[in-house]
C-alpha cells in the first residue's frame, strides 16, 4: 500500500541493473523511471546509485546524469588482482547504507535483483520497514522476490524501463 506520508529511500545496485538489462534485452537502463516508480509519490528521503568506476569511455556523463536525475552517486574503483582478475561490488555498502538509514525510512526500495540481499531484506523487515525489490523478474532471484513485502518486476513494462541500445 502506498502512502503518501511514507518516507522512501532507494537503493540501486547499478552493475546489477546495467547487466541484466544488456544481457535480458540488449539495452540500458532507464534510471529516471525506476526513480520515480520507486517514489510514486511518496516522500524521497534518499537515493543513491551504487557505481564502479571502471575507466571506460562516457563513464563520468552516465554519473553526472544519474545526479541530474536526483541520485546521490557512491562510487568505488575497480580493483585488479595480480593476474588479472578484477573485483568491484557494492554489496557491503549498499547493506551498512540501509542498515544506518532503516531507522528513518518507512519504506527500503531496493533496486537489484541480487540474492545476496535476501536477508537484508529480511533485516529491514524486521526492523519495521516495508521493503520493495525493483528488478527484471527473469534474472531476479525467487528467495529475493519472496523476501520482499512488494516485487515490482520490471520485465513486465520494459517499454518504461529500458533506453534502446544505439
Amino acid at each position: 500500500m502506498i502512502l503518501k506520508w511514507q518516507r522512501v529511500g532507494v537503493f540501486v545496485d547499478v552493475q546489477n541493473m546495467y547487466y541484466s538489462a544488456r544481457h535480458l534485452h540488449n539495452s540500458k537502463v532507464n534510471f529516471a523511471s525506476i526513480l520515480k516508480t520507486a517514489v510514486r509519490g511518496r516522500e524521497l528521503i534518499r537515493a543513491r546509485a551504487y557505481v564502479v568506476k571502471a575507466d571506460v569511455k562516457d563513464e563520468q556523463n552516465f554519473f553526472e546524469a544519474l545526479e541530474a536525475i536526483g541520485f546521490e552517486v557512491m562510487a568505488k574503483d575497480l580493483q585488479v588482482f595480480y593476474g588479472g582478475q578484477k573485483k568491484g561490488d557494492w554489496d557491503v555498502g549498499i547493506a551498512m547504507d540501509i542498515m544506518k538509514l532503516a531507522a528513518k525510512l518507512d519504506v527500503v526500495a531496493l533496486v537489484s535483483g541480487d540474492g545476496d540481499f535476501k536477508e537484508l531484506i529480511e533485516h529491514a523487515n524486521a526492523l519495521g520497514c516495508r521493503t520493495e525489490v525493483i528488478a527484471f523478474g527473469k534474472s531476479a532471484s525467487s528467495k529475493l522476490k519472496d523476501s520482499a513485502d512488494l516485487f515490482i518486476d520490471l520485465d513486465k513494462d520494459p517499454k518504461r524501463y529500458l533506453i534502446p541500445r544505439r
